[in-house]
């Protein structure tokens, strides 16, 4: 099978790198597409990778991987998506673009949903997977433990607290919490790290690690990927992003600011100067840690690391039964889009 992992954002590349794992170790080949404006963060820059869209008509793929919400329709292969969260309350999760032919989900919620929206578009198909970046979680769950032990020791702390808010002007609890988070740090036992998405506006960016660089207990954090601060850190503080899923899957608590989903199972408040006392209520008593359940039955009840693989069989079968599709069809205003986004 010949693939394409399709990368229009840098968060593309932890999404898709399990996938490209299994692909190589069972023989199919694969190329990436790598957006211009991300190309200096890629990370397998060894492998075989393209910005070139005409490069991937050549390529006459079998199945395009796709972690974002677009994909070009005249490009051959089965358009896959793959999602790139699990915050299902955000504006467009469940928005049908017609671009793809198969929608991979990471769990019943999202299942359901989807075969709904199947019932009356008619013209893709829903396959449950689970999500190939929690594959980890199954497999090496301990991989930053002794990182996570030396940032303890070097800073003199107990605990690790990621801050980790979302992008969205409308969302985002970055202008509110500066001076919380300063006055979190003068308690000398949290390390606290701060991992932003990348189309956070850059003053806020700024911000923050102005704050970094003046306080030692405060780390701004670069690394693309979030899944080991994720793994290290004991308590995540957020407001309305997928993060926050990927953190309860790995039963540990969850505050969050102004969350807007309808099934809060977590500690949300409106009260930005509540962030101390509710940290130190989180990380003593961990209200929440019977609701999470719920998270792990309907987000993602997948924890045998094999989400990548059983993403690729389901393509691989899929193929085998309906064919690979040549382009696909659209109306005339989403291929003005897709020329548009892509140049074409």
């Amino acid at each position: 099978m010949r693939c394409i992992l399709f990368c229009q954002n840098n968060y593309a590349f932890g999404i898709l790198e399990p996938i490209k794992t299994y692909l190589e170790n069972n023989g199919h080949d694969y190329i990436w597409y790598v957006n211009d404006k991300i190309s200096a963060d890629f990370p397998f820059k060894n492998e075989k990778n393209t910005s070139s869209i005409t490069e991937l008509e050549n390529y006459k793929s079998d199945a395009i991987f796709v972690p974002g919400n677009e994909v070009p329709h005249y490009l051959r292969g089965l358009k896959v998506q793959i999602f790139h969260g699990l915050a299902g309350e955000k504006k467009g999760h469940f928005r049908i673009r017609h671009y793809f032919d198969l929608y991979l989900t990471q769990g019943p919620y999202f299942t359901e949903r989807f075969n709904k929206l199947k019932s009356v578009h008619k013209d893709f198909d829903v396959i449950e997977t689970g999500w190939p970046k929690l594959d980890i979680y199954g497999t090496d769950k301990s991989a930053f433990e002794q990182e996570r032990k030396e940032l303890l020791q070097k800073y003199n702390a107990k605990k690790i607290l990621l801050y980790a808010p979302t992008f969205s002007p409308k969302l985002t609890s970055a202008p509110f919490l500066v001076e919380q988070i300063k006055s979190l740090s003068e308690n000398k036992e949290y390390l606290i790290l701060l991992k932003f998405h990348p189309l956070m506006d850059v003053s806020w960016i700024q911000i923050y690690t102005d704050l970094a660089n003046e306080i030692p207990n405060i780390i701004f954090e670069t690394e693309k990927n979030i899944i080991k601060f994720l793994l290290i850190s004991d308590v995540l503080i957020s407001d309305t992003s997928s993060v926050i899923y990927e953190f309860l899957l790995l039963d540990k608590p969850v505050i969050t600011f102004n969350n807007i989903s309808d099934n809060i199972l977590w500690q949300n408040s409106s009260d930005y100067t509540e962030l101390i006392p509710l940290v130190e209520k989180n990380l003593n008593e961990d209200p929440y840690s019977k609701e999470r359940k719920f998270i792990f039955e309907n987000y993602h009840p997948y924890n045998d690391g094999e989400s990548a693989k059983r993403m690729v069989d389901a393509v691989a079968d899929y193929i085998k039964k309906n064919g690979v599709p040549e382009k696909r069809k659209l109306s005339i205003l989403r291929r003005f889009k897709i020329n548009s986004i892509f140049k074409k």
